[in-house]
């Protein structure tokens, strides 16, 4: 009988009342793990404590070709 082991990943959460600035290179790269095959927005923005509104709206702005209005986000 074959056993899978399951792991999994406890995210501390986000502590309240903290605004955080991300440069545009860290917002790229939050982007690019949104990218990779078995990763989702959602899990994305749960590992950095981002709301996933957030990862949409960056989306967006790259795809519109506006990644230098990503530095002042």
């Amino acid at each position: 009988m074959d056993t899978k082991t399951l792991e999994v990943e406890v995210i501390p959460p986000a502590r309240p009342g903290r605004r955080r600035r991300f440069n545009a290179e860290e917002k790229r790269r939050f982007l690019a793990e949104t990218e990779v095959v078995g990763q989702s927005v959602s899990s994305v923005a749960r590992r950095y404590g981002l709301s996933p509104s957030m990862l949409f709206h960056w989306r967006r702005l790259a795809e519109e070709g506006s990644m230098s209005s990503l530095a002042g986000c």
